[in-house]
Formats: C-alpha cells, structure tokens, sequence
C-alpha cells in the first residue's frame, strides 16, 4: 500500500503482484483461448506460490507458442523435450503433457460444444460473475461447489491438475467469482465489469 491505495492484502508483497491485483485478477475473462492460458498456468501453480509463475509468465507464453491450442495440441517428444530444457519455466513433465493434452481437449470442446470453451466454463456461474462481499481474506473460500462441480467436470473431460482449490483460484483469476475484499479499489470496479 505504498501509494496509499486499498488493495486485498495478498496483493502488497511486491510490485508483479501489485500490477496483477490491479489490472487482471478479478476482471471476467471470456476469451476461449486467454481461458486455456490462465487454466494451464494454474496447473503449473499446484505446489507453488503464484508469484512464481507471475515471474515465469512471459517465459511460458514464448515457451508454449503464446498459447495458442492449435499449436500445443500437436506437440510430440521434441517438443516435450525443448520444454523440459527451459529454464524459464516450470519444468514438470506431468504438468507439460497436462498442457499438451487440455490443448487437444480444449480443441474437441471448441468443435463440438456449442458455445465451445467458453460455455463449458462459464455455465459453472450462469455465465454472470459471482459477486461476493468479504470483508477479510480469511473469509474467501479456498474451494466452493462451483469450484468441486467444474473440477469434476473438467476431470471427467480428462482434464489434469484441476483439482477443486486450482480451479477456484483460476475462477477467481477470470472473474467467475468476486474475491476482492469489499474495502479494496478494484471491489467496486470489477462488480461493474460483470454482465
């Protein structure tokens, strides 16, 4: 809070987190493709500080192709292995091949469900932001329903590392949900972003 401005206190710790509170965390996310992202690299937070992946980020867009589905849905064992070489990302097999597999199953969602990826997370909240109004951290969640139900149903699609936490902080980062507290900046304008 140097510059004397309300923010959710998560948020404070260093600038990286400061610019993401401020211009992304929150703010409904309806893109099929920026969905992929944020999920993929959610999946590479498991077992890790999300600031460590906020300083990977640009990393991993160059690393996986700015994370364009079609691209990463054909990677094979090069590919793989240029990955697990690059020191600028999170070097996980598991969480590499996960990657790789959502792009495809993302595709097949795309093609075959009408209102393709989006619909398909989105449908977990009517499609409307979930406005809640904590007062303190220690009130969110750390998973909810909605965040069991697209889990399981994510899971059920073959979907990997997207667990119930994962996928309630990925919904809190796409503004399925409303977590900022209610005494911080970006509460109000972010209620304001939601249709």
């Amino acid at each position: 809070m140097k510059d004397n401005v309300i923010r959710c206190p998560w948020s404070v710790k260093e600038q990286i987190y400061r610019d993401y509170h401020d211009d992304e965390w929150g703010v409904p996310e309806y893109d099929p493709r920026a969905l992929y992202e944020k999920l993929v690299l959610d999946g590479f937070q498991a077992g890790l500080s999300w600031i460590t992946i906020l300083k990977k980020r640009e990393n991993f867009r160059t690393a996986f192709d700015h994370f364009d589905p079609a691209k990463i849905a054909r990677y094979g064992k090069r590919d793989v292995n240029r990955l697990l070489k690059n020191e600028g990302i999170i070097r996980s097999p598991a969480k590499i091949n996960a990657a790789i597999k959502g792009a495809q199953l993302w595709l097949d969602i795309e093609e075959k469900e009408p209102g393709g990826f989006r619909e398909f997370i989105w449908k977990h909240v009517d499609g409307t932001p979930k406005q809640n109004r904590f007062k303190t951290t220690k009130q969110v969640p750390a998973e909810t329903k909605m965040s069991q139900a697209l889990s399981k149903d994510l899971k059920q699609r073959g979907f990997n590392f997207v667990g119930p936490v994962i996928v309630y902080a990925f919904a809190q980062a796409v503004g399925m949900v409303n977590d900022h507290i209610v005494t911080c900046h970006r509460y109000e304008l972010v209620a304001h972003l939601a249709h």
